[in-house]
């Protein structure tokens, strides 16, 4: 049995606090050949001297701009299958269903993200997530929000870019109800009271969406940061969305078809062995498309059923 990686008071802090640090979450032999598919994939791509850029806005918060968001990627990846199962790793499934208090959850959002010293100013104003997440606002019901986690592919220190978020009590006392950016006039106040997230490889963020968080600048030369941001929500939540993944059937689909259990594929929308979807026909028809899926479970749930 998989040893338990958090404990209750992690529930109890995120839903207090509205984010949770983890360290050490996944150990080095699961980061290591994900570490390895971001070295191929984006090796060192900074420009310039490697130096820090800083954009001077003359206002007390940073700024959202494009290149911040370079090199990112989303599920699937052209990488190994530990790169393509990590967002669906079963300490990380357990981890979501404990803070959204449901076993019915989906992954909706999986996707890389490498920062290098130079290649943007990644400082950023206090915001929440919500706004590309929904078309409404946050839920009063947390397990009707989400959880987000980052998981750290490299170590992420104060230099190398860490998120820093306020807690939710202090938010709530300086802004009330609030927008998706926090006003100018109070970012300093948010700043006073934010918490760092740095901490070594393999750990997690875990944050809602609804919790006032900024990426902060890179200022290690020749520095890298490499992450992986993964969402979950309960699964017959439709008020959430981010990627489609039938939209990219097209991708190599094949490396999380083949390689993941039949309640990771569930996290993705597939239905579990012995549901009413898998006939004789669907499952020959999925065979054809997937000739390499091992459907043997669905098989003898339907064999079952019969």
């Amino acid at each position: 049995m998989m040893q338990q990686r958090y404990q209750q008071h992690d529930i109890e802090a995120w839903h207090h606090d509205g984010a949770l640090v983890i360290p050490n979450f996944f150990n080095a032999a699961e980061i290591a050949p994900v570490r390895a598919d971001y070295e191929r994939l984006y090796g060192y791509a900074g420009r310039g001297d490697g130096q820090s850029l800083r954009v001077d806005t003359g206002a007390p918060a940073g700024l959202f701009h494009s290149k911040q968001f370079m090199n990112i990627d989303a599920l699937p990846y052209d990488g190994s299958a530990e790169m393509n199962l990590l967002s669906l790793h079963p300490a990380l499934t357990s981890l979501a269903a404990a803070l959204l208090g449901t076993e019915k959850i989906q992954l909706y959002q999986s996707h890389t993200w490498a920062k290098f010293t130079g290649e943007a100013d990644y400082d950023q104003p206090f915001h929440c997530d919500y706004g590309n997440h929904t078309l409404t606002v946050p839920a009063e019901d947390a397990s009707a929000r989400t959880v987000n986690f980052i998981i750290y592919i490299s170590d992420v220190t104060d230099p190398l870019g860490a998120m820093h978020y306020v807690p939710k009590p202090a938010a709530d006392l300086i802004l009330g109800p609030r927008a998706i950016t926090a006003p100018a006039e109070q970012q300093l106040d948010l700043k006073a009271k934010q918490r760092s997230a740095a901490a070594p490889a393999g750990s997690i963020v875990a944050y809602s969406i609804d919790t006032f968080h900024r990426g902060t600048n890179m200022i290690e030369a020749q520095g890298l940061r490499y992450t992986m941001t993964v969402s979950y929500k309960r699964a017959d939540n439709a008020n959430i969305g981010f990627h489609v993944w039938q939209s990219g059937s097209e991708r190599p689909w094949q490396t999380v078809i083949n390689n993941a259990s039949p309640s990771q594929l569930g996290y993705l929308g597939i239905p579990l062995p012995g549901d009413a979807f898998w006939t004789e026909l669907t499952l020959q028809q999925c065979q054809i498309r997937w000739p390499d899926w091992d459907m043997q479970a669905y098989r003898i749930a339907l064999n079952s059923r019969s």
